[in-house]
């Protein structure tokens, strides 16, 4: 009796084990039956899109919905876009004239700095004790000069002595005054009035000149600067109007062009141009931003969209409406700006321009306005 029961419970396990696989088996079928179903299905829109094409142009009767858009004369203007970014025209790094080891820094970013002011000292022990020593110096050839002078007043002593007394105070001052340029090249000064920008040493470090130092900007002398290839030599000058467009803060400034380079750097084959900015409060040294400058400008010029010209062998044309029909006009066209294309020639005021649907007509068909 056991065992049959044992059995028939084997043999349920695995009937029921089949009807799993089998299940799996129905969905991986369902699921290829699908896919194929729907490439099939795409099969078929693209020869029913094709024979509609067809229908259309075999079939004059009927006519092919299109858009339009009516000619009129508009202010075209066409721009040379670049990438520029911001710099003071007074950005220097003040370094020292002569290395060695940083002693102390007396300011820190963001501070206002005038011109002469002593940023940094490094370490100038040697020359300082001489500069000292040669002040007693001074001071007892100035004492002397000045007494001697007094005795030549009273017609006491020779001019000789007067003469001698003289020169030795003016050589001790010109010994100090070298020795105390020598300190100064164990200095960093800031050549100009401005705003700390950034300070690349520290206590310590060892400084050389035209390397680390500290960088001062004058936040009252922003420029914006390119390079433009020499291809755009001739179609830009200096007062052309540029639009900056500033991505991080989205601000906007219209000027113009303040600088045009009249050479060309002969390893890059550009030239320069820059805007002269003032002071702006929004605007930083290394900002980037986006420079238009307009390099044409018609108040009077016909103006369509730059995918309605079709280019065939014997030229650019583009489809007007007339009397209900499709109608190739031949075009010679002009400057391009932001998606649409200045019409030179072949188009006058009041015509109606096809702008979508252009691809499915033929000239003379007849065409349907969409609303």
């Amino acid at each position: 009796m056991k065992r049959s029961i044992v059995i028939l419970l084997l043999t349920t396990i695995a009937l029921a084990s089949c009807g799993g696989d089998g299940e799996k088996k129905d969905e991986a079928q369902a699921q290829k039956e699908l896919a194929k179903l729907k490439k099939e299905r795409l099969e078929l829109d693209k020869k029913i899109a094709q024979l509609e094409t067809v229908v259309r142009k075999n079939n004059p009767m009927t006519a092919i919905p299109v858009s339009t858009t009516t000619v009129a004369p508009t202010d075209f203007k066409s721009y040379i876009e670049v990438q520029a970014s911001v710099t003071g025209d007074e950005n220097v790094l003040a370094t020292p004239q002569a290395p060695g080891v940083v002693q102390s820094i007396n300011v820190r970013p963001g501070q206002r700095v005038g011109k002469g002011q002593v940023l940094a000292s490094l370490d100038a022990a040697a020359v300082e004790q001489q500069i000292k020593a040669q002040e007693a110096q001074l001071t007892l050839a100035k004492q002397l000069y000045e007494k001697q002078s007094k005795l030549w007043d009273q017609n006491i002593g020779s001019e000789i002595q007067l003469l001698q007394a003289k020169a030795n105070y003016e050589s001790a001052q010109k010994q100090y005054e070298a020795l105390v340029a020598q300190r100064n090249m164990s200095r960093i000064i800031s050549p100009i009035s401005g705003t700390v920008d950034a300070v690349n040493i520290k206590v310590g470090d060892m400084a050389n000149p035209g390397m680390n130092g500290i960088r001062v900007v004058s936040m009252s002398k922003l420029k914006v600067e390119t390079s433009l290839g020499e291809n755009y030599i001739g179609k830009v000058e200096q007062g052309d109007p540029v639009i900056l467009t500033f991505g991080e803060t989205g601000k906007e400034i219209v000027s113009k062009l303040s600088y045009v380079s009249r050479s060309v750097d002969k390893i890059s084959r550009a030239f320069t141009v820059e805007v002269y900015l003032g002071s702006n409060k929004d605007i930083r040294p290394n900002m980037s931003c986006k420079m238009k400058i307009l390099s044409y400008n018609d108040p009077s010029a016909i103006v369509v969209p730059i995918s309605a010209v079709q280019s065939t062998a014997e030229g650019d044309m583009v489809y007007v409406v007339e009397n209900g029909k499709a109608k190739s006009v031949e075009v010679k066209t002009g400057r391009t700006s932001e998606g649409n294309i200045e019409i030179t020639e072949g188009l006058s005021a009041g015509d109606q321009v096809i702008t979508e649907g252009y691809t499915e007509v033929d000239n003379g068909r007849a065409v349907e306005i969409a609303k």
